[in-house]
């Protein structure tokens, strides 16, 4: 296990300070708030271990409220809405210096046998043939306003392995408006082994990396390539997802994404996580701020 998952998962392991309340470090970010996707996985994690482990997560609603500060720690509060007979409900409010900054709703089932069906799985080029982190981002390291964004964004992304199948925006944006539609592959940085290795570890990292590159589709629609080269400002505002089959988040995710409308200063995405043996595993749904600088 490399030592930035090694991080991650110290991250993802929260304190408990009350029966109900939780806290939670931050970590350095590219930008300076806490990262989305941290916030949301800690807040899962929160809502787990307050539920049976034999009731995996199937569905999360979020809403993003305020910039989190990752200098200061986070207070996740779990209210225990509902424990029936086959669903358990959650609600979890993380707190920064006395004010909600992100807000969660997370329903838990007993596993059950049921009717099957889904879409198929989009092609996509092996994983192992695309290019990693290390070796994409210095080729765009031109194309931002700060030369330090590429060292950031390799330090953020060191314990996930992303690769992009195509080039990411910023590297497309000269290019004009394309086809709002992007493709990832990911997995940890590392296997997952021994005491850590839980189902709800593995739904938190992929909660996790799912707010990582969602509104790429979105930018791509309109030629821009993000926060990165400074052309548009841009922040999650809402978030849900629904856990349709198990997956192991050490092992390669497809992660499909496209924007269906953006208006209004936002845009919408939408992304499904398949297995790389074809398995619909997770959709997600984002709204996210997306704004064009003002000169």
């Amino acid at each position: 296990m490399s030592d930035p998952l090694q991080s991650l998962l110290a991250l993802l392991d929260l304190e408990r300070i009350e029966e109900n309340i939780f806290r939670g470090a931050s970590r350095p970010a590219v930008i300076p708030r806490v990262f989305g996707g941290q916030v949301a996985a800690q807040s899962l994690v929160a809502a787990g271990r307050t539920v049976p482990g034999d009731r995996p997560a199937h569905s999360l609603h979020a809403y993003f409220l305020r910039p989190g500060d990752p200098g200061a720690p986070i207070v996740y509060t779990v209210d225990r809405i509902r424990d029936g007979r086959s669903f358990t409900t959650r609600r979890v409010v993380a707190v920064q210096h006395g004010q909600p900054i992100f807000h969660l709703s997370a329903s838990f089932q007993a596993v059950e046998e049921g009717l099957e069906h889904q879409e198929p799985m989009p092609p996509a080029p092996d994983p192992e043939s695309l290019p990693t982190a290390e070796e994409l981002l210095p080729r765009y390291a031109h194309l931002f306003p700060d030369p330090r964004v590429a060292d950031r964004m390799l330090e953020a992304r060191a314990a996930i392995d992303l690769r992009y199948v195509g080039e990411p925006p910023y590297g497309t944006a000269a290019q004009g408006p394309r086809e709002p539609r992007s493709q990832v592959w990911f997995r940890t940085n590392g296997k997952l082994d021994g005491a850590i290795d839980q189902p709800l570890l593995h739904v938190c990292l992929a909660t996790y990396v799912s707010d990582m590159t969602l509104l790429d589709s979105v930018l791509l629609a309109h030629g821009r390539g993000g926060w990165a080269v400074g052309d548009v400002v841009g922040a999650s505002l809402d978030h849900a997802m629904w856990f349709h089959r198990p997956f192991r988040a050490d092992e390669w995710l497809l992660y499909d994404q496209q924007s269906p409308s953006s208006s209004g200063g936002r845009g919408l995405a939408q992304g499904r996580i398949h297995t790389a043996d074809g398995h619909l595993a997770v959709t997600v749904i984002q709204e996210g701020l997306v704004r064009v600088p003002r000169v």
